[in-house]
């Protein structure tokens, strides 16, 4: 009888346990930006189902994809709202509410891929940011940003070899890299990534810009563009960032917190390196799809950094104070690292 009894309570004590725990657990929702074939789509994911299995299922993270809970590019709202708690995105597709997230993103003449990520992550790069995202419910922290390889200049049905090839081509370019490219002649539009594919079936743009080789190929925009432009100006890297909600986060247990942090530091290395040798097998793959595959004629390189240093100069002029420090801040380390080589 006992027996029986101690058995009843057991039972009924791992059940408690079980419930206890179920009530204390955590849920976020978080979301990259990207199509589901987006290797930083596919990253995000796996971030999310890694901080799951470390916090033992105390933090549950719902990974989503790019638009399935907010519209595409729009994840740092969702966050600051709390519909999301956190997500992975462009910098550059916050430029409505902060013009110098532009700076730290896929723009002209900004850091290479492993500058980047040394100056945010140790030269005050995280510092500056939430700075200019003050007023928002929403941070990031050193180790959360992926400067990913120098995208492609473009995909293009046209052959480029001169600046004025560039004077009204239908171009899909984001952020201050479409602006630049207006200043060199470009008609230039906003689409989602996504919708990349069909809008050159369509005729509806000339060429793109979207990231990575590696990136690219998975994409299959070896089927809608003929040539593969290759130059770094435009794009040195193509960072993403981890955002999350600041309350969301204050709720966390510290240990918990830590575990958040050295999952997406890791896991945001991991990308930028696998990208670097995905991009190299891709190389070869667009070759060997037929694809003319070329470097960017120096005259065009020389004309979109004069274009760049122009847009940049004039808008630290009329901007808010923190576009001019976050400007600053890169460009002299910039100058600093070259020094070094």
């Amino acid at each position: 009888m006992k027996v029986k009894k101690l058995i009843a309570l057991a039972v009924i004590m791992v059940v408690a346990l079980s419930f206890a725990a179920a009530q204390n657990k955590i849920v976020w929702k978080s979301s990259g930006h990207g199509p589901a074939s987006d290797p930083s789509q596919i990253f995000h994911d796996e971030v999310c189902k890694a901080i799951t299995k470390a916090t033992g299922g105390r933090l549950e993270v719902k990974p989503f994809v790019g638009g399935s809970i907010v519209p595409a590019y729009k994840e740092v709202d969702a966050i600051n709202d709390n519909v999301l708690q956190m997500g992975y995105t462009c910098p550059m597709y916050n430029l409505d509410k902060w013009p110098a997230a532009g700076l730290i993103s896929s723009r002209p003449g900004a850091l290479a891929g492993e500058v980047l990520s040394s100056w945010f992550n140790y030269a005050g790069g995280a510092d500056l940011m939430n700075k200019m995202m003050t007023g928002y419910n929403v941070f990031t922290f050193p180790g959360a940003i992926s400067p990913l390889p120098a995208e492609v200049f473009f995909h293009s049905k046209v052959k480029i070899t001169k600046v004025s090839d560039l004077k009204g081509l239908r171009v899909r370019c984001m952020g201050d890299g479409g602006e630049v490219m207006k200043k060199l002649g470009a008609s230039v539009v906003i689409i989602n990534g996504g919708d990349l594919y069909e809008s050159m079936q369509r005729n509806v743009i000339d060429a793109f810009e979207y990231s990575t080789l590696a990136s690219n190929w998975n994409m299959h925009f070896n089927e809608v563009a003929k040539y593969v432009i290759l130059s770094p100006i435009r794009a040195p890297s193509d960072p993403q960032v981890f955002f999350i909600n600041k309350t969301a986060w204050e709720k966390l247990p510290e240990d918990l917190q830590v575990i958040v942090k050295e999952i997406i530091s890791s896991y945001t290395q991991k990308q930028h390196e696998y990208l670097i040798a995905e991009s190299i097998k891709a190389l070869d793959k667009f070759k060997a799809a037929g694809c003319e595959v070329y470097r960017l004629p120096v005259e065009v390189d020389v004309a979109v950094a004069k274009a760049a240093d122009e847009f940049y100069t004039a808008k630290a002029a009329k901007e808010k104070p923190i576009f001019a420090e976050i400007y600053n801040s890169m460009k002299a380390y910039g100058e600093a690292y070259e020094l070094m080589k």
